[in-house]
Parts: C-alpha cells; sequence; structure tokens
C-alpha cells in the first residue's frame, strides 16, 4: 500500500496577517488583533510576529501587551473578514487536493497522496502552496508533513513554526531524533493536566511515554487515577510513537450536532422579563441559522450564568421537544420554561440557547391545533428579509426595550464584532 502524505497547514498570527495584509503601513510595526483598542481593553486574540518579539503574547490583557509594547497597533477583530478569507485559503487547498479537512479556522489538513506525483517532492508541493497563498492572500503558511495527522500537526507545531521556511516532515523513522526528547505536552492533545498527571508516572519525555509497554502504562495511570484509563494510555502511547488511522474527511464538519448561540449581557439582568427578551432573541437567531441549514432539532438546551466567575451560579439544562423544529416560537417557549423551573432568581449575565439532535426539514409534522406550515413559512419570508436587507431590517418589538440586544447580536460572530 502506497504511505500516504499528509499536510497540516497553518496560517501564521492569522488573524494579525489578515490586518499586516489588509494596512500595508503597518507590515514592520508591532500588531495585535484585540477587544476594544480605544477603551484598551479586551485580550489579545492574536499579535503578529514582531509584537511577539517585545513579549506580547495571545490571551494576555491589552493593557498588559501595551506595557511590554507601548507602540503596539491594536485593532479590534472583525471576525467575518476572517472566515472569508479563511475560505478563501481552503478553495486555494483545494485546487491541489479533493481531500481537505479544516481544522480551525486557521488551520487545514490535506491529504496530497493522490496529486504529489505533479511535484519533485512533499517539500516542493508544501512550498508551492506557501507561494500561491501568499500572493493571493497576503498570509504566510507553515506547513507540516506526516504520513498521518499526527504527524503531520506535531510536525508543524514543534518545527515548521520555527523553521527559516516554514516547513518540516515528521516520519516514524525521525521521531526519535526530533519528537521523543520534547516534553508530553508537546504531544497533540496533551496540556498542562495530562502533562502533570504524566510526570507524577515518572514519564518526562514523549519517548519515556513511547518506550513504556502500553499494558504497564494502562497500569500505572490506573493505579495513579485510581480507575482505569484504557482509553486514555492507547491514545497517548499512540501519539507518542506516531500512530494514527483517521482520515482526512473534507465533510467532517458537515453533519452539524448542534447550533447555540449565547451573549454576555452589559449589566445584570435581575428581572424575568428582561431575561425572556434575551432568550427569545437568541432562539430567533438559531432557529434561523437552523432553517438556513435545513434542520430541525429535537432538544433546546438553556443556560444562565452570573458575572462571578470566582462564585459561578446559574444553570444548565435541556429538554426534548414534543416534534423536530426550527419553529422560533416552539423553540422560544421550552427555553422560556426551562428558565423558569430553574432559575435561581439570582442575577444573570450571560444567556445561552442552543437547539441539537438534528433532521432533515423535509418532513414537519403537522398539528391538529397549530398551522405549523404557516408559521414555517412565516419565519422563512423574515429569512429572506434579513438576508436582503440586514438582520435588523426586521425583529421583535421586544427587542426596542432596554433589554433588547438583536442590533448588538447582529454585529457579532463568533462572539466578535463581525
Amino acid at each position: 500500500m502506497k504511505k500516504k502524505v499528509i499536510f497540516l497547514a497553518d496560517c501564521q498570527s492569522f488573524y494579525a496577517s489578515v490586518e499586516k495584509a489588509t494596512h500595508p503601513q503597518y507590515a514592520k510595526k508591532p500588531l495585535a488583533v484585540a477587544g476594544d483598542p480605544k477603551r484598551r481593553s479586551g485580550i489579545i486574540l492574536a499579535a503578529c510576529p514582531i509584537a511577539k518579539g517585545f513579549g506580547v503574547s495571545t490571551a494576555e490583557s491589552l493593557r498588559e501587551a501595551f506595557d511590554k509594547c507601548p507602540q503596539l497597533v491594536a485593532i479590534q477583530p472583525r471576525m467575518q473578514e476572517y472566515v472569508n478569507i479563511s475560505l478563501q485559503i481552503t478553495s486555494i487547498l483545494e485546487s491541489y487536493t479533493n481531500l481537505v479537512e479544516p481544522f480551525s479556522i486557521d488551520e487545514q489538513f490535506l491529504d496530497v497522496t493522490a496529486s504529489l506525483h505533479f511535484f519533485e517532492s512533499p517539500q516542493d508541493m508544501a512550498r508551492h502552496i506557501q507561494k500561491r497563498i501568499l500572493i493571493q492572500t497576503g498570509i504566510y503558511m507553515r506547513i507540516g508533513i506526516g504520513e498521518n495527522k499526527v504527524l503531520a500537526k506535531m510536525a508543524c507545531d514543534n518545527f515548521a513554526k520555527k523553521n527559516a521556511d516554514g516547513i518540516f516532515e515528521l516520519t516514524k523513522q525521525n521521531i526519535t531524533e526530533y519528537l521523543w526528547p520534547l516534553a508530553p505536552d508537546k504531544m497533540f492533545g496533551v496540556g498542562s493536566k495530562t502533562l502533570y498527571h504524566l510526570h507524577q508516572i515518572g514519564l518526562r519525555t514523549i519517548g519515556d511515554v513511547a518506550k513504556t509497554n502500553i499494558a504497564d502504562l494502562k497500569k500505572r495511570l490506573q493505579k495513579y487515577h485510581g480507575k482505569k484509563c484504557d482509553v486514555l494510555a492507547q491514545v497517548l502511547w499512540s501519539t507518542a510513537n506516531g500512530i494514527d488511522y483517521s482520515p482526512v474527511t473534507p465533510d467532517a464538519f458537515s453533519l452539524q450536532k448542534g447550533i447555540g448561540r449565547q451573549t454576555t449581557l452589559p449589566i445584570d439582568y435581575y428581572e424575568a422579563k428582561d431575561i425572556e427578551v434575551v432568550l427569545l432573541e437568541l432562539s430567533s437567531l438559531i432557529c434561523q441559522r437552523s432553517r438556513y441549514k435545513g434542520y430541525m432539532g429535537t432538544v433546546v438546551h438553556v443556560g444562565v450564568q452570573g458575572a462571578d466567575f470566582k462564585k459561578p451560579t446559574g444553570f444548565h439544562r435541556q429538554k426534548k421537544l414534543q416534534h423536530p423544529s426550527c419553529l422560533t416560537s416552539e423553540v422560544f417557549e421550552t427555553a422560556k420554561m426551562l428558565f423558569h423551573q430553574h432559575w435561581n432568581e439570582l442575577p444573570v449575565r450571560k444567556v445561552f440557547v442552543s437547539l441539537s439532535q438534528f433532521q432533515t426539514d423535509d418532513r414537519l409534522q403537522l398539528s391538529l391545533f397549530e398551522n405549523r406550515e404557516r408559521q414555517l413559512s412565516l419565519e422563512k419570508s423574515m429569512d429572506t428579509i434579513k438576508q436582503k436587507f440586514g438582520e435588523t431590517s426586521i425583529f421583535f418589538a421586544s427587542s426596542l426595550t432596554r433589554a433588547g440586544q438583536a442590533k448588538f447580536l447582529a454585529q457579532k460572530i463568533g462572539g466578535h464584532i463581525k
């Protein structure tokens, strides 16, 4: 069987790179994408290499970043633009192979096995992809190469990102030299907590994990945790040895498991009627998205949370609908019922609603007491108006009250300004 060749293509400092491509005057300046530059608040979502050279890092506050780098250029995120550029990059990658699997907004797996004969080597193909994407989008790609997804991902994260040419191939032959000396948290899927656990059982490097007999690894983890850890041990051992059988799957995310929307309120909400306004707005948004996708959901999930993260309050509950639905009125009534059943009347700062367990919307359960077909037709007409004239061209009257968040939500995507 022919050995597979898998790429993991990663955009360098993606959000920051998009902004530098848009604003060439900032090409040689430290730049970061962050929450609200005007108020000097929020966290760093992305920092360019120049900014990182001053110590600016992702997830730190904008104030901390300015302390490190007073000349930092901070730009508010434009999530819709980042999504558009990501889709453009996907389209470019699909001209090399039809096996492209988005892993995140800035990372994509490619199985280039069948198209590799057009190039002298995997590295030659990777350089061609780098150059083309840089010319067409202004984004610099780092590419990890391996015979499976795990090797390609670890090649990119640990080596390609640090190489001058942004390309590295990790093989089962060279992992003993390059990968095994590294700490276990350099493995794909291993974080600080798992690193701590591995250190506690005496495994300090990836090589230590790889060379441990799998049965022994299971016993040691079980003894430490006090419960069976067969799956964890198998995954760790396989990853350390560069073993992964999962294919590159272009439609990996096409069968969506759930559609949800949440919002952080500008102030604490104390009144049930105000929170109901937000529940209605979120229900409308997720139902609109479900109709766009051609889905009806059967489970409604509602959550609320207070502002104090040190003393968390709130709840998360779900309920199955009588019939699959994408009708705002039905989803909202269930969401409202869950809210009133479980809210303890403490102040609310964050509200979440989702719809899940989907089926296609080609069959609608009719009712003797309600004209569900008419309701669906009405909501689809509202969708058409919004698509043509904007999300705030039509909305519920309750959104005009002080509690309404519809205009604010319309400006957001992925929790950030579009």
